[in-house]
C-alpha cells in the first residue's frame, strides 16, 4: 500500500539524513503518512518534522527539508513538497496513476486485498438471537455489520469463521412452548391466556396452523416440550431463510446447551472458585469482578442453580480460544453494553488472554415510515420482521437486500441510526445505493455502446495509458488506487461503513469523469484517446463492483 511504502521511505530518508550528519542523532517518532487536510497540497502528507523538533532541537522547515533531501526515488511519487510550518506533501505520480488502470485490470476478484491476517484464524459472532421470534430490523443491522466485517477480514489474508452463537433451552423456550401450545389448543376450540411473559407475536399461529394440519386433535395429547421443539424448529428455518435473503451464511451453529452438557459451564465455574474470583453469598455465586477492575462485582449463579447470561458466555469465549481463533470479534446489540466486559473479566480471570477478543456494540434503531417511528416489541408480537422489511423496499430497479444493506451501513455502530423507509426507495442520488449502482450500470452501458460500434474490448485492450491525463481522470484514478488503504483500515478498525462512504465517494469521481471527458469520440482522430478511457472505464467498473461485493450488494449491469 502506498501509505505503508511512504512511511517506509520517510524513514529511511531521516536515517540517511542521520547518517550524513544533516540532522543530529535521535529517535524517530511514530511516522505518521496521510491525506493533508486540503487535497491542493497533494495526496499524502506527513508532520513528522513538526514531531521531531524538540528532540532534535531543530526548526521544523530545516528538519522537513533535509528529510525530503533524502527521501529515496520511487516510481509513485511525483512531487514532495515542503510547507509550513514543516509538512512534507507527496503527490503522486501521474504517470503511475495512469498504469494502474493495468494492475487493476489484471486483479479484478482481488484488487484491494492485503496479508496483514497471514493465515491467522479470525471468528465474527454475530445475529446470536435465541429463535424466539422472527428476525427484526434491530437483529438487522448486527447481521450486517458481521458479515461486512467478516468479509474486510477476509480480504486482508484472515481465515475467517462466521459463527451464530443461540440458546433454545431455559425459561425463553419454556414459555415459547406454552404460548405455541395455547395458539394450538385454540385450533381446537380450547381457549387460554397466553402465559405472562408469553410470546404473543402472530408468527405462533402460523406454526400452530402447520401443526394444526399435520397433527389435527392429537395436539390436545401432546407436552409443553413437544411444543416448545416444533416452535424452534420452526423459528429457526424462518431465521435461516431470512439470513440468506440478506446474502449471509454461516460456517457454525453453536448452541449454548452443548457448554453445559459438555461440562463447560461447571468446569469455569468451579475454576473460578478455585482462585478466587467465585465467592458464595445470599445463596448465590457471585464473580469477584471488583478485583479485576470492574465497579462491582456480578452473580454469575443465581440462588435457584439457574446461571445468568455472564456465565455460559464466559465458557463460550474460553471455548473460542481453546478452538484456536487469534482474533474474535463480538456484534452485540446495545442492551448487552453492561455485560461484555464481565464476560471478559471472567475469561481472564480463567487465565485467558483477552487481546484478541473486539466487541461492538451497535445501538438501536428507529425505523421511519411515512414520517412516524414504528414502535415494535417482540415479546408483545409489535415488530417489524426484516422479510417484511425486504418486501417495502425492493423495487424494480433495486433489490431489497442491496438497499438493507447499503442503510444499515451508512452509519457507525456507535451511531444512532434512523431507518427512513420512505428514502431507502427512492431512486435518485439522494439514494446511495442507488447512486453507486447507477454508476456501475453507467459504465457498463459505456461499454456495451462501444462494442456495438465495433469497439470492443479486444479493439481497445492495447490503449495507451499515458493518454489519461485529464484532471478528472486522475481525481478518479487517485480515489482507485486507494481502495486497498481503505479496506486496510476498515478492517482494522472494525468500521465496515467506510466501505460505503468510499463506494459514493467514487461514484462521485467516475460521474465527473463521464461529464469531464468524453469516451467514444466522435472524430477518428481520437480513438487512441477513447482507447485509453474504455481501460480506465473498466478499470472503474472493477473497483465499484470490487467495493459492492465486499458490502455484499450486486453490481448490476443495467438499471
Amino acid at each position: 500500500m502506498i501509505r505503508d511504502n511512504l512511511i517506509t521511505l520517510i524513514q529511511q530518508a531521516a536515517k540517511k539524513a542521520q547518517k550524513a550528519g544533516d540532522l543530529p542523532p535521535f529517535d524517530l517518532p511514530a511516522i505518521v503518512v496521510g491525506p493533508p487536510k486540503n487535497p491542493e497540497h497533494g495526496d499524502y502528507a506527513t508532520n513528522l518534522a513538526m514531531q521531531s523538533a524538540r528532540p532534535a532541537k531543530m526548526a521544523p522547515m530545516l528538519i522537513a527539508e533535509q528529510i525530503v533531501k533524502h527521501l529515496p526515488a520511487a516510481p509513485f511519487i511525483g512531487q514532495v513538497d515542503v510547507a509550513h510550518p514543516g509538512f512534507i506533501n507527496i503527490t503522486l505520480d501521474a504517470g503511475w496513476l495512469a498504469q494502474q488502470v493495468a494492475v487493476i485490470q489484471a486483479n479484478p476478484a482481488t484488487f484491494g486485498n492485503s496479508d496483514a491476517g497471514q493465515g491467522r484464524k479470525a471468528q465474527v459472532e454475530f445475529v446470536s438471537a435465541n429463535p424466539t421470534g422472527p428476525l427484526t430490523i434491530g437483529h438487522a443491522w448486527g447481521a450486517v455489520l458481521g458479515d461486512t466485517i467478516a468479509s474486510l477480514l477476509q480480504a486482508t489474508g484472515w481465515e475467517v469463521t462466521r459463527e451464530y452463537y443461540f440458546n433454545n433451552g431455559g425459561r425463553q423456550m419454556r414459555l415459547l412452548g406454552e404460548s405455541l401450545q395455547v395458539r394450538c389448543l385454540e385450533l381446537l376450540g380450547d381457549y387460554r391466556p397466553i402465559p405472562q411473559d408469553g410470546y404473543q407475536g402472530d408468527y405462533l399461529r402460523w406454526v400452530a396452523a402447520a401443526l394444526y394440519a399435520e397433527h389435527g386433535n392429537a395436539l390436545a395429547d401432546k407436552e409443553v416440550d413437544f411444543f416448545r421443539v416444533k416452535a424452534v424448529d420452526a423459528i429457526f428455518a424462518n431465521i435461516r431463510c431470512t439470513l440468506d435473503r440478506l446474502g449471509i451464511r454461516f460456517d457454525v451453529y453453536y448452541n449454548e446447551l452443548d457448554l453445559y452438557e459438555s461440562g463447560r459451564v461447571n468446569a469455569a465455574v468451579q475454576a473460578l472458585a478455585s482462585s478466587g474470583y467465585a465467592y458464595q453469598k445470599e445463596g448465590a455465586t457471585w464473580l469477584r469482578a471488583t478485583d479485576l477492575g470492574l465497579k462491582q462485582d456480578r452473580v454469575i449463579i443465581k440462588s435457584s442453580g439457574e446461571p445468568t447470561y455472564r456465565m455460559p458466555d464466559i465458557a463460550y469465549h474460553v471455548h473460542k480460544i481453546q478452538r484456536g481463533f487469534d482474533y474474535m470479534v463480538d456484534i452485540f446489540g446495545a442492551d448487552h453494553h453492561a455485560t461484555w466486559p464481565d464476560v471478559l473479566a471472567g475469561v481472564r480471570a480463567l487465565g485467558f488472554d483477552t487481546d484478541g477478543i473486539k466487541v461492538i456494540i451497535h445501538q438501536f434503531i428507529t425505523l421511519v415510515r411515512d414520517g412516524q417511528e414504528v414502535k415494535m416489541s417482540t415479546r408483545r408480537g409489535e415488530f417489524v420482521t426484516i422479510d417484511a422489511l425486504l418486501a417495502d423496499i425492493t423495487t424494480e430497479t433495486i433489490s431489497g437486500k442491496d438497499v438493507m444493506r447499503s442503510v444499515l451501513l451508512s452509519r457507525s455502530p456507535d451511531s444512532s441510526m434512523t431507518f427512513d423507509l420512505d428514502l431507502a426507495v427512492k431512486q435518485s442520488a439522494d439514494n446511495p445505493v442507488f447512486y453507486v449502482q447507477y454508476g456501475h450500470a453507467r459504465i457498463c452501458s459505456i461499454l456495451r455502446k462501444a462494442a456495438e460500434e465495433g469497439f470492443g474490448p479486444e479493439a481497445w485492450a492495447d490503449g495507451d495509458l499515458t493518454l489519461l491525463t485529464h484532471p478528472s481522470e486522475l481525481a478518479l484514478l487517485r480515489r482507485m488506487t486507494s481502495l486497498p488503504e481503505v479496506i486496510a483500515a476498515a478492517a482494522e478498525q472494525l468500521a465496515p461503513h467506510q466501505l460505503n462512504t468510499y463506494a459514493a465517494e467514487l461514484a462521485t469521481h467516475f460521474h465527473a469523469f463521464y461529464r469531464d471527458c468524453r469516451v467514444l469520440a466522435s472524430n477518428p482522430a481520437d480513438r487512441e484517446l477513447s482507447k485509453a478511457r474504455l481501460r480506465l472505464c473498466e478499470a472503474a467498473r472493477i473497483t465499484v463492483a470490487r467495493v459492492l461485493t465486499l458490502m455484499g450488494m450486486s453490481a448490476p449491469e443495467r438499471m
